[in-house]
């Protein structure tokens, strides 16, 4: 997951998402029982994702209006609390939320930290830099050198680092920063989720950057797709939550929702020619 603000606005939004980073160690001890409110952890900063309307400001986004769908089915109530992606995990984990959504990947490694559900998000990787000259990147091997803008800890960071690029790592900058430095060329790239970075370019039309078309990638911390974070004693708010997804994409109310927010079905595996497939560090860590 890249880009994150406090409050953004729609028109300046350039979204796209940044990722997860790692290693929490604390263990929070959750009741068997199914909570009447779910209480969930999120960003509110990453667009389409979850964020807030410029003209409502209500917390809307793909995540957040499959959460509110889910909770409807269950006939639950939902409160949602936001954090930096370290405070979503660390609320999971300590019990103060029962669970979190902003565009995490299912990987092996976030399964050792916490429960997964079930996917309802798939797609792939991108990398954005400069339309004028493509930011010098034209294979792999020119990342080296270069600088790549996004969250300090994250699965894309970490890629970008062993492709021997200069990091340059953000915390709470509003998402036209990220789009702006890389126009100006204070950094370089941005890797992240396709998706995101489409719509980013698309809200912000004269940003002056581009993804680039041959270069698409995933990663071992891609998973099986995106989907919510479960605290690792919740074997059972778990389940009642896989059986309303299955209901939900079987019905294709998740596949509405997609349409409105990402405009294509994000619910399926995207067909499109992957360029490279990597491997990073099994350090816990991941993407947003």
């Amino acid at each position: 997951m890249f880009f994150k603000s406090r409050r953004m606005k729609l028109a300046a939004v350039a979204a796209a998402a940044l990722l997860v980073v790692g290693g929490l160690t604390a263990c929070g001890k959750k009741s068997t029982a199914t909570p009447k409110t779910l209480t969930v952890a999120t960003s509110g900063t990453l667009y389409p994702t979850s964020y807030h309307d410029s003209k409502t400001k209500k917390l809307t986004g793909y995540d957040i209006e499959v959460v509110r769908a889910v909770a409807k089915d269950l006939g639950m109530k939902v409160k949602f609390k936001e954090y930096n992606v370290d405070g979503q995990l660390a609320a999971v984990k300590s019990g103060k939320a029962d669970l979190a959504v902003n565009d995490f990947a299912i990987s092996p490694a976030r399964q050792k930290q916490f429960l997964m559900s079930t996917p309802f998000k798939h797609s792939f990787n991108s990398i954005v830099v400069r339309a004028s000259d493509d930011s010098g990147i034209h294979s792999w091997a020119d990342i080296k050198g270069k600088k790549a803008a996004g969250e300090a800890g994250t699965g894309y960071q970490r890629l970008a680092q062993q492709l021997g690029a200069k990091l340059v790592n953000y915390d709470n900058v509003s998402n036209d920063v990220y789009l702006k430095d890389v126009k100006n060329g204070k950094t370089d790239l941005i890797m992240n989720d396709y998706y995101l970075q489409k719509l980013a370019l698309k809200a912000v039309p004269d940003s002056g950057l581009k993804i680039l078309p041959n270069m698409y990638f995933t990663t071992n911390l891609d998973g099986a797709g995106e989907g919510m974070i479960i605290n690792k004693q919740d074997k059972a708010l778990q389940k009642k939550i896989n059986k309303s997804l299955k209901k939900l994409l079987k019905d294709g109310t998740i596949k509405k929702i997609a349409e409105k927010y990402y405009g294509a079905d994000v619910t399926k595996q995207p067909k499109v020619h992957i360029s490279k497939h990597f491997t990073i560090s099994d350090q816990y860590t991941g993407r947003n």
